[in-house]
């Protein structure tokens, strides 16, 4: 069944307010009352699997700055687009563990970039525990909403995903679903690999506006089903059973006569959408307000349009913006 009101995800933490995927993020989202929160996952070149946003680290980290890693820039071909920059795969842990993180976007949000270079990167064992005491602490549940990233081009250097991130959740005692654990992903393989190897989750396929999923274009070519098409009601109809939901752009969501929800309720599916942000760069047209990029538009407006779609979980970058609106 519906939720009466959607679970409110802190996205990467609280990165509104804080650097995203640093300790203080996620203890900020915490204490702010989310139901969950989300971390990325990629990997290290040592196997470890550590939380951001993307393999390439150069906008979140002071990796830059560190002049004996200098000669480890380079080019690759991260989902089939050229990218430039540090990867986390050419590194050990022992040698991320000494950057520091940074916020992503300090044109936008100069009040978190005021906490840059102070806190290390996190691995997702730190944020499984963080979470777990953060729930005795705030006593409540707190799940982890853990995203997949890349998995397909992971694999192809010999670093497959799924069986370390079984390794960590069993580390932790994530594994066995005595504590809420939601698996993502925006390629469904890895979510197959994932629950056919006993992780107790659920299960949520990542659907973005556009394009195709990059592991069934590998496997598939141009014959691989859009996104769009997905979550059509044949499409949906194709992903009964292999996924417990989907979580969608929330653009598509806002575009009139969306029956997305509506549709994949009907089929025994959750709907999540990402992500609910206020200020003006991130809102809709017809949202924006005053003041520039940085500054808050009409976003109760626009939640509105969410909130009455009837979505089982959104994802926030303000936590507490995101449950006085949705859970208030």
């Amino acid at each position: 069944m519906p939720r009466k009101s959607p679970l409110v995800i802190g996205h990467r933490g609280a990165p509104g307010y804080r650097p995203e995927h640093s300790r203080s993020s996620y203890e900020l989202a915490l204490a702010m009352g989310v139901g969950a929160v989300e971390p990325d996952v990629v990997a290290t070149g040592d196997g470890v699997l550590v939380v951001r946003h993307e393999n390439e680290i150069s906008g979140t980290t002071d990796i830059a700055d560190h002049p004996e890693f200098a000669d480890r820039k380079t080019t690759k071909r991260i989902d089939g687009q050229p990218l430039t920059g540090w990867f986390t795969e050419d590194f050990t842990w022992d040698e991320l563990a000494t950057l520091r993180v940074r916020e992503r976007l300090p044109e936008l949000r100069p009040s978190s970039a005021s906490f840059d270079d102070v806190q290390p990167m996190l691995r997702l064992v730190d944020v499984l525990d963080l979470v777990r005491e953060g729930s005795t602490e705030h006593g409540r549940e707190i799940g982890v909403v853990l995203e997949v990233k890349h998995a397909t081009y992971f694999a192809s250097i010999g670093l497959d995903l799924a069986p370390l991130i079984a390794r960590d959740l069993h580390a932790a005692g994530w594994a066995d679903g005595e504590l809420p654990l939601t698996i993502e992903s925006f390629e469904p393989a890895v979510l197959a690999q994932l629950r056919s190897a006993g992780i107790a989750a659920s299960y949520i396929y990542l659907i973005e506006a556009s394009g195709r999923p990059y592991d069934q274009l590998v496997a598939h070519g141009r014959q691989a089903l859009t996104y769009k098409a997905t979550v059509t009601p044949r499409g949906l109809d194709g992903i009964v059973g292999a996924v417990d939901g989907i979580s969608v752009n929330k653009r598509m969501l806002l575009a009139a006569g969306s029956t997305i929800v509506e549709d994949a309720h009907g089929r025994g599916l959750k709907v999540f959408t990402w992500t609910a942000r206020p200020e003006n760069a991130f809102l809709a047209a017809e949202f924006r307000g005053a003041g520039g990029k940085q500054a808050f538009g009409d976003y109760e407006s626009e939640w509105s349009v969410l909130a009455r779609s009837g979505i089982d979980g959104v994802f926030v970058d303000h936590p507490d913006l995101g449950v006085a609106f949705f859970q208030g």
